[in-house]
């Protein structure tokens, strides 16, 4: 079967448009094939800096012949007295077939008329030469650049094109205006190593002839030589060095041929923190920073490169690269020293110059605002002055090192550094750390807040963004959330939860929202209203994508549409929570199904009722005069016994109690549904059907206390 080649030769391409264009056509050309009837073919996308590629195999010859069903117009337009119409006659002629080939068939629509058309298939020549423009014009990325003087874009110009259908060059080009880049059988290779092109014999033979080129165009293959040199090299040192994977997918892609160089630098610099110099050489020179042991705690005045030069010259490169990162450690030690020569605090005047957002003034009014959420917090939780106190100073530090020298130069540092400059200033090694974790999570993969300080002053800081930019209306839409806000009260949940912070979320998203309002005249309650549900679906989601709860459950504690579940929900995160998680558990292990037909039996008949979902007490609703049967006494008897073990499980947060209680009054519920003694619900009298609606009513209640058990599907 054929084998096709394509590769697409350019300058120099961002390691980040190559990643992404690997990705794209390692989802579209299979989509592709498949809606060209060629879904068996199997595909193998290529990258380097300087070719984009992708090896197709197990192509036939030629399409296989196929049959479609084409739709014509209505009957009743394509025949009239039995004849033939212009419509059909037209349709018939469009579709190359004779009248006689029309059929008549019944839609939902009513009778239209169709035909079935054999297809023959076309040849993988044609249709390649069809493809190929379009899997190469319609790549998406950033920056994209005009060049041939035509409307084509691409990250950088091509300049050759490999189109090889076994060992056949398949002749077809690239237009873009006056430049026309034509179809070859020719690769360059490697620019020092063997700056002479190659000749591809096959196209299976692609990945053999590039690598004798000096060219390997397997990204996995070269991401694994670099990880292996990379060890080797900081073993030699007798060193460690982490593997960092966003370092390693961009190196990755900025190299043909590996080669891991080992360069040093004086050790007076390892007196700058190690998160400035590794900073400088991950993100700012893309070099593997060496550690004298897997702790990662002490750094070795070493560092490693991945070259993409001549291994031979591997000490002239490491003497360049050392030259390069002692030029910038020097910056660093000097921003550092200067920022050292005053006290953190000295930088709040500062930040009135520096805009959190236009409509929102500086980040020193953001400053005030999170000092007075973390205030509120703090108060919810009845901390001890000492604590309260770390927090405020903290809360007021937080921002101060994005002025400093170190932080504008490197901005991946902020709140490291204002960890560092607070514990040199003298302040207490708890503020110093909450300056840090204040903003943890910085990513999904991020570890949270440790210490309560922290904790606070990051939910402090997160509700004031959420809050402010909310109120101005940037709330966000579909896959659109500039401000990372669902991120933001992502954290605020689950930092709540991973804490156990028994903090009333509602009241302090009503507080922040109402001084909102009033210093920026707008509408508190619409705003209050918006936060709610917004944090509700946060809930929502966080509960089923990261707890593995159940939908229906997740329902069954939230509610739709639900006021009151919706404010306790707010009030009390760890509540809902642990609703969720428990419910999840009897489900699991089948003590859910005991009491399932009962309570939600008795949730859906109570709906027929009037009373409230708050009340659980049966004596002053119940009048025992009316009942007719023993199953109503045995009912109110066990109602008696319930409410006792409900409200301590609601008191201690303890459902195991509740659905002890629940499982042991099933049976007495299933008597009064069912059997001898049974009820008939919707008695005639007003009053007797109203007494055992109350009934109902009353274990309905009893059991919101864990779950609205009418969300809940039977066995899900």
């Amino acid at each position: 079967m054929p084998a096709f080649l394509l590769e697409v030769g350019t300058e120099e391409l961002p390691a980040g448009f190559l990643s992404d264009a690997i990705g794209q056509w390692r989802s579209r050309i299979p989509e592709s094939l498949k809606t060209h009837n060629l879904p068996e073919a199997v595909v193998k996308v290529y990258g380097t800096p300087r070719r984009l590629a992708v090896l197709i195999t197990g192509l036939p010859s030629q399409q296989a012949d196929r049959e479609e069903e084409i739709k014509g117009p209505p009957a009743q337009a394509a025949f009239k007295d039995g004849q033939p119409t212009k419509a059909a006659i037209g349709f018939a002629s469009k579709q190359g077939v004779d009248i006689s080939a029309l059929e008549i068939r019944p839609t939902e629509k009513g009778d239209f008329v169709f035909v079935n058309k054999q297809i023959p298939g076309r040849p993988i020549a044609d249709i390649l030469t069809e493809l190929v423009p379009q899997w190469v014009w319609n790549l998406e990325g950033k920056r994209l650049m005009r060049w041939g003087h035509g409307d084509g874009r691409f990250s950088r110009p091509i300049r050759t094109l490999v189109t090889l259908l076994d060992g056949e060059i398949l002749p077809l080009q690239l237009e873009n205006g006056a430049k026309v880049v034509k179809s070859d059988s020719l690769s360059r290779t490697h620019r020092v190593l063997h700056p002479q092109p190659v000749s591809i014999d096959h196209a299976t033979e692609y990945v053999k002839t590039l690598a004798s080129g000096y060219v390997n165009v397997l990204p996995e293959g070269r991401a694994e030589i670099i990880t292996n040199q990379v060890k080797a090299a900081a073993e030699k040192l007798g060193g460690y060095t982490p593997i960092y994977p966003d370092l390693l997918a961009e190196v990755v892609n900025l190299v043909e041929y590996p080669t891991a160089v080992i360069g040093q630098f004086e050790e007076e610099f390892l007196n700058l923190p190690k998160e400035v110099i590794t900073e400088v050489m991950v993100s700012h020179q893309r070099y593997f920073p060496v550690f004298k042991n897997a702790d990662c705690q002490e750094l070795l005045p070493n560092f490693i490169t991945i070259s993409n030069g001549d291994p031979a010259k591997a000490d002239i490169i490491a003497v360049g690269n050392a030259r390069v990162i002692r030029a910038r450690l020097a910056d660093g030690r000097f921003f550092y020293e200067a920022d050292l020569a005053k006290p953190l605090e000295s930088y709040l005047p500062q930040l009135e110059k520096v805009t959190f957002q236009e409509d929102l003034g500086s980040v020193r009014a953001k400053i005030a605002r999170i000092v007075k959420n973390a205030e509120r917090i703090t108060t919810q939780l009845q901390l001890n002055s000492d604590q309260t106190q770390n927090i405020q100073r903290a809360a007021l530090l937080c921002k101060a090192d994005l002025v400093t020298q170190m932080v504008y130069e490197f901005p991946e540092l902020q709140g490291i550094m204002g960890e560092k400059y607070a514990l040199a200033n003298g302040e207490n090694p708890e503020v110093a750390k909450a300056i840090f974790e204040h903003y943890l999570p910085r990513n999904a993969d991020d570890i949270f807040p440790q210490t309560l300080t922290g904790q606070i002053v990051g939910l402090g800081d997160r509700l004031d963004t959420l809050v402010s930019i909310f109120g101005l209306g940037l709330i966000p839409t579909g896959s659109s959330d500039p401000f990372a806000l669902r991120r933001a009260a992502n954290a605020i949940v689950n930092i709540t939860w991973l804490a156990n912070l028994q903090i009333n979320l509602s009241t302090l998203l009503e507080e922040i929202a109402t001084d909102f309002a009033t210093t920026f005249n707008k509408d508190a309650k619409s705003l209050i209203k918006t936060l709610q549900e917004f944090f509700l679906q946060r809930i929502r989601t966080l509960l089923q994508d990261e707890k593995q709860i159940d939908y229906d459950l997740v329902n069954a504690v939230l509610g739709e549409n639900d006021p009151e579940y919706t404010e306790r929900a707010l009030t009390d995160l760890l509540d809902v929570r642990d609703r969720a998680l428990y419910l999840q558990q009897i489900r699991k292990d089948g003590t859910l199904d005991k009491i399932y037909e009962t309570v939600n039996r008795s949730t859906r008949l109570a709906a027929q009722g009037n009373l409230d979902f708050q009340t659980l007490e049966p004596q002053s609703l119940i009048n025992p005069q009316l009942f007719q049967k023993k199953s109503e006494s045995a009912f109110y008897n066990a109602l008696l016994e319930l409410v006792p073990q409900t409200q301590a499980a609601q008191q201690n947060r303890d459902y195991q109690l509740l659905v002890t209680a629940l499982a042991k009054i099933a049976p007495t519920v299933s008597t009064f549904f069912d059997g001898e003694d049974s009820v008939l619900v919707m008695d005639a009298n007003p009053d007797i059907k109203q007494n055992r609606l109350n009934l109902l009513g009353l274990l309905r209640n009893n059991a919101r206390v864990l779950a609205d058990f009418g969300a809940i599907v039977k066995n899900l």
